[in-house]
């Protein structure tokens, strides 16, 4: 017994999502993004999940007093925009791509029905949808109970994708310092102090393109 679930665990690790999405039929449509353009607004009607073949999208929110805050960063592999599969009706937030962005748009309905009728997807996507949710817990708990140079290390660890299975990408897409600050919950200062500081410690190194030292661990991991 434990075997299979050793088996069918490991099959939904290996899993490719761009793989199954080239092979299975399912219907999407490729979509090209600029630095800077928008993928979608809030508030506009929430139709179709998002898939990041390349590229890198910024997901904000706008409260009522028109303060924006950055809630989550998309990579390569991600899906977003799940939302609607919930009966979101309208998007909560904006989704704009940091660098040329390809994103594959899927319609609900037809994602709907494929994971129905495919399982090793359905597998995987709900796993996606489960980590996802973890991760929003451990934001919140960042923002409640961690120093403003803490989340600012982990902001960039998560941006370099360690902890995935795969290798990271230890080389940033480029993020300015200010929306770091909106990431982290703080001024572009503060973010600007302790890049330098991280960098003078060597856990970055910065020459216009940031890349990240597995040593920068040691800030999260210290009490």
């Amino acid at each position: 017994m434990k075997m299979k679930k050793s088996l069918q665990s490991k099959k939904i690790n290996s899993f490719d999502p761009q793989v199954f999405l080239d092979t299975s039929g399912v219907a999407r449509k490729v979509a090209e993004f600029r630095r800077g353009e928008s993928i979608y607004s809030q508030g506009e009607a929430a139709n179709s999940v998002m898939y990041v073949q390349k590229g890198g999208v910024k997901f904000t929110v706008v409260n009522g007093s028109g303060k924006e805050a950055v809630v989550a960063m998309f990579g390569p592999s991600d899906f977003f925009g799940e939302g609607c599969m919930a009966g979101q009706a309208v998007r909560m937030g904006t989704a704009t791509a940091i660098t040329p962005t390809t994103i594959l748009v899927i319609d609900k309905n037809e994602l709907l029905r494929v994971l129905h009728e495919e399982h090793e997807l359905s597998d995987h996507f709900i796993g996606y949808m489960l980590a996802h949710n973890i991760r929003v817990e451990e934001d919140l708990i960042d923002q409640l109970f961690n120093s403003s140079e803490k989340r600012l290390a982990r902001t960039l660890l998560l941006l370099a994708r360690y902890g995935k299975q795969e290798q990271p990408d230890r080389i940033l897409t480029k993020v300015s310092q200010e929306t770091l600050a909106k990431m982290v919950g703080t001024t572009r200062s503060r973010v600007n102090f302790f890049m330098n500081k991280f960098r003078k410690l060597g856990f970055i190194e910065y020459n216009g393109k940031i890349k990240i030292n597995k040593s920068l661990l040691t800030v999260v991991l210290h009490e």
